[in-house]
């Protein structure tokens, strides 16, 4: 939302980011993709592995559902990855996608 003619408020927007715990599930998940880039080979020497070039790091069980980097890390494509049903206030309904129980239906 535009802020006309008034400041954006920068120290509440990082309060409720605090108390939403979004600092700590961005950790884990850079530490997802730290551990992946450490482990697997970068050919092109890009900082990123080749494996994970143009893909998303997907936690098995969704760190807002509970989940850490413990429970597992698979490597998903974006649109895969993005596609969980979700209610009006953007939080996850479901950990599987449209897409994966049209498959397995």
């Amino acid at each position: 939302m535009p802020y006309v003619n008034k400041k954006r408020p920068y120290k509440k927007e990082y309060q409720q980011q605090r108390n939403r715990n979004e600092s700590k599930r961005r950790a884990e998940r850079q530490r997802a993709r730290r551990k992946l880039d450490k482990e697997k080979p970068d050919r092109n020497k890009n900082g990123k592995a080749d494996i994970r070039e143009g893909k998303d790091v997907s936690h098995k069980k969704a760190l807002s559902k509970g989940g850490s980097n413990k429970d597992g890390i698979t490597i998903k494509s974006k649109a895969k990855n993005r596609s969980f049903k979700r209610n009006s206030r953007r939080q996850l309904v479901s950990e599987r996608s449209k897409r994966e129980s049209k498959g397995k239906a």
